[in-house]
Formats: structure tokens, sequence, C-alpha cells
């Protein structure tokens, strides 16, 4: 099972534990999130429930989105679209901003509209959490591949910061693929297992985290127990 929740990295502190040691820790915002709907093997072919979190106006939801999440939370349909006619100045009730899936779960414990906080973890619990890194935008190969780089001599040569050869000059006369070369750096997806809870706010519905997560502040991330 693979039961979890969609959370917003709030940033980095630390923690004093009890022998006085500090550990550095990162604050997650867990839930609320709701069950917006239920995936069974009979209709969809797999096991799953999909999860929404976060709130946004419903001018910036995509209609059919949005009438799906309002619908699994029991607002009627004829007032969703009442109020998102509105002019965005006016005063606009909110739904949810993301949906995530969650499979190999044992659907028969959830409901359509249930709401999961962050007591579905424990202290001291192993959980695995997914986030997308930070973009770090068009970088050499020093930075991106951890390259050493040149001599840093003057005059002796123009390979300071640079790749050097790529190819050959004969047989197969091409830049084999997978070379590592200058490019996009950073913003993939990251999953991270093992990482260990060290405290659980159920009221705030907040949980600290040992370490660092991928993922830049108030980016979203998705936290599942792990197996």
């Amino acid at each position: 099972m693979s039961e979890g929740l969609i959370g917003k990295k709030i940033g980095m502190t630390q923690i004093f534990l009890e022998d006085e040691k500090v550990v550095p820790c990162t604050v997650i915002e867990a839930g609320p999130c709701f069950v917006t709907q239920i995936k069974t093997k009979d209709n969809e072919g797999y096991d799953a429930i999909q999860l929404g979190f976060g709130t946004q106006k419903i001018q910036r939801q995509v209609l059919p989105v949005l009438l799906h999440i309002e619908k699994s939370l029991n607002h009627p349909k004829d007032k969703v679209l009442e109020e998102r006619k509105k002019k965005s100045s006016q005063k606009s009730i909110h739904t949810l901003k993301i949906l995530r899936e969650f499979r190999d779960v044992e659907v028969g414990k959830y409901q359509v509209g249930q709401e999961i906080k962050a007591d579905l973890f424990q202290a001291d619990e192993k959980i695995v959490i997914t986030g997308i890194s930070k973009g770090k935008g068009f970088q050499g190969v020093m930075k991106r591949h951890n390259f050493a780089g040149g001599g840093k001599s003057h005059g002796a040569h123009k390979w300071h910061r640079r790749a050097g050869s790529i190819g050959m000059c004969a047989t197969p006369g091409r830049v084999v693929k997978g070379t590592k070369m200058p490019g996009h750096m950073g913003s993939e997806r990251v999953t991270l297992p093992g990482v260990k809870v060290v405290k659980v706010d159920a009221e705030k519905n907040i949980i600290i985290v040992k370490g660092a997560v991928p993922g830049s502040i108030n980016s979203y991330v998705l936290i599942k127990k792990q197996k």
C-alpha cells in the first residue's frame, strides 16, 4: 500500500534533540486533503484514490476539473457556475488547487469527500517524499556533471571550463548518445525514500522531517508511507 498525502514545503529549520544534538529539518504542510475520486479495478483497471489539496479561486480552475472537484465535495453545480461568472474583484468561493493520484491503496477505507489530515503519519516513521527539484537553468559541464575542468595557468590552453572532445575522427563519426554535455539542469522529479518523520502537529497539519526535501519553498510534494 502507498497511502499518502499532498503537502507543501514551508521551509527548513532545526530541532534540538534530548541528547543536545541539532537536527536539520524540513517543515511540510501535509493536508488537509480531500478524496475527489475513487478508482477501482472494475471501472479503471486498477485501485487508486485521487486527492485534492490547496485552495484557489474558482475562476482560476479549468471548468471540467472544477466541476469534478465540486461534485465530489457535494457543492451545487448551479451555484458554482454562478460564482465562476462573477468578476475576480468580487468575493468568490474557493476550490481545490491540485489533484494527485495514489495507487495500490485499500480503496474500501475511503469515501468521496473524505478529509485526510497529517495524523496519517507518526513520529519516527519512515516515509517517501517526491518533489520537483529546483531549476538551475542552462549550466556547463563543471556544474552539471561535476567535471574537473582544465588547468588554471594562463596561456597553456583554452580548456579552463570546457567539456573537451565529444566525438571521434572516423568510426562511427558521430557524437554518442548520452554524452555528458552542457544543458538544462534541475527541475526534475526526485524521490527520496527512507525520510524520517521527526514531529507531527495534527492540529496545524504540519509534519517535520529530517533533512532536506526536493523543491523550492511553497512547492508541492507527495508524501507516502514507505512499504
